[in-house]
């Protein structure tokens, strides 16, 4: 009986250690698998328990989403601009053989009218082209006024398109409509693009006290030798420099930049690209037209311009050097008080940069912080301690072009410095990203957008009334080499990044049509236009 009593005791601490197993065993198997679905919802934020209350989680964007989105936008892009090789120079467009028509002309025009034109491409040889694809810009301007806008251009892809002028204001208006590239050149630039990453060679300085070593660096590295790989995990982007023997890819300090000699264009296709067939003016021999007040009904008073309003074609119109948008109005804004409280961010490139420095100009009151950077990237900031004013600029990550040494200490992607920013009714965020990034395959600007996008969008969630707003690019000097600084490559980055952003509430500031308007031409354009993009800004904000 008593050995029975024994067994049983026996029995029954073996099924409880038994069953204790079984339980951990399964425990320890949901728990990793949970942690396994949790992972990339806990990496995708950076939360530090200090900052306040936690964000709203969305779900997590894989790289396999991020590349198909890429293809996608890949996809419509070269839908949009198929192959077109051509046997001889006098096959392609000819700005001085196309044919313009009015449609409907008359001697005088009323003023919010809209003037039709015709255009039918031929080639050198007085022959009907027979599809489109040409890079065309028309411009209307009176130049006593002050006065530009750009005209809408509708590619029928048959050899003709319909170029359409909203007529903005009354006087002698002057008409344009420049052939930029034929469709020749524009295929040839997309297909050269897309080739290569090695237009724009960098040069990384590694130190270690006094002793510096410089090697090659580059957003792809074709190269055997052991490589520095810099990158943001979360977004998958990478740079790369060759690593310096007997130093630490962490010494990485400074870096330049220079145009490479190559080029992927045949040498026909570069003919396309001479000074003399860029930019042509095609209405030529076209007189001014007249337009004049006549007696239009008033029109309806416009709303003040905000957020998540949607762009026109045009956008706007200048007049007596002041911006005037379709689609709301401006009003003048005293920038101080407007700015009062205020803590902006602008990231970017050094278009985002020219509105610091015309802050720091303007506003006598603030006064620069420094930061113990040097050279023309350094990170700058600018308070005005009585107003509660914080103003700062802050460069983009890789790929950076500049022939200066700038210091890479501190360099950091767009999305990062967003997820670190806590966001509220008083930050504004203004970013500017694309010149930088026409020398390479369009792929790096689209994962780049994607990337700003993703982080915005976290930044809506947790703060959603934070102010962001995308600055879209400057056009820039028509002759300055086309195969890496085009303005057809900072197009296709235009449309990318309106195709990109268009399903978040943020204002947009139309620098391209803006920068066609006012005719500029340059990179960097003059503190006039710099002077509208900032009151559009002090509209949306204030």
């Amino acid at each position: 009986m008593k050995t029975n009593m024994t067994n049983q005791k026996t029995l029954l601490v073996l099924l409880f250690i038994l069953a204790s197993w079984i339980i951990f065993t399964v425990f320890k198997s949901c728990t990793q698998f949970w942690t396994a679905l949790m992972l990339p919802v806990s990496l995708h934020y950076n939360f530090k328990k200090s900052s306040g209350p936690e964000a709203p989680l969305s779900p997590v964007i894989s790289p396999v989403k991020t590349d198909l989105r890429i293809k996608e936008i890949m996809k419509k892009l070269d839908e949009l601009i198929p192959p077109r090789p051509f046997p001889h120079m006098n096959t392609t467009t000819s700005a001085a053989h196309s044919k313009v028509t009015v449609l409907n002309p008359r001697d005088t025009y009323c003023t919010g009218e809209q003037l039709d034109l015709l255009l039918e491409v031929r080639d050198h040889m007085g022959r009907r082209k027979e599809y489109g694809g040409d890079f065309l810009r028309a411009r209307m301007s009176s130049a006593a006024l002050k006065a530009g806008a750009s005209g809408e251009v509708t590619d029928f892809n048959n050899g003709t398109y319909l170029v359409r002028f909203t007529l903005f204001w009354e006087g002698q208006v002057s008409l344009s409509l420049l052939l930029i590239h034929p469709s020749e050149g524009v295929s040839a630039l997309w297909r050269a693009r897309n080739q290569g990453y090695d237009r724009v060679i960098f040069t990384g300085q590694f130190s270690a006290g006094t002793y510096h070593v410089n090697t090659d660096c580059a957003l792809v590295l074709n190269s055997s030798a052991k490589l520095c790989q810099y990158l943001d995990a979360q977004d998958q982007e990478t740079f790369y420099c060759v690593k310096p023997q007997q130093m630490p890819c962490a010494a990485l300090t400074h870096m330049h930049s220079k145009n490479k000699e190559v080029s992927y264009l045949s040498k026909q296709e570069r003919s396309l690209f001479q000074r003399s067939n860029v930019g042509v003016e095609i209405m030529e021999s076209f007189k001014a037209i007249h337009v004049s007040k006549c007696n239009i009904q008033a029109v309806p008073r416009k709303k003040k311009c905000k957020l998540g309003m949607r762009s026109t074609v045009p956008s706007g119109h200048v007049w007596e050097d002041t911006w005037n948008p379709v689609s709301c109005s401006l009003t003048p804004t005293e920038m101080k008080e407007c700015l009062r409280g205020k803590l902006i961010y602008l990231m970017g490139d050094s278009t985002i940069r020219q509105w610091m420095e015309y802050f720091k100009e303007n506003i006598n009151t603030l006064k620069s912080v420094d930061l113990h950077e040097s050279g023309k990237l350094q990170h700058q900031l600018a308070v005005d301690l009585d107003r509660n004013i914080n103003i700062q600029w802050q460069k983009h990550g890789y790929p950076l072009i500049g022939s200066l040494t700038y210091s890479v200490k501190e360099i950091e992607y767009i999305a990062r410095v967003i997820d670190r920013i806590g966001g509220g009714k008083n930050t504004v965020i203004v970013i500017s990203l694309g010149q930088h990034f026409r020398p390479f395959p369009i792929d790096v600007f689209i994962r780049r957008a994607l990337n700003v996008h993703k982080a915005v969008r976290r930044l809506l969630l947790r703060s959603p009334d934070t102010m962001v707003i995308i600055k879209a690019e400057n056009t820039r000097e028509m002759y300055s080499d086309p195969e890496r600084f085009s303005d057809f490559h900072g197009y296709i980055q235009y449309l990318a990044m309106k195709d990109i952003f268009q399903d978040i509430n943020i204002g947009v500031i139309d620098a391209w049509d803006m920068t066609i308007a006012y005719g500029t031409h340059e990179v960097h354009p003059p503190q006039s236009v710099v002077r509208n993009q900032i009151n559009i800004l002090l509209n949306y904000i204030c």
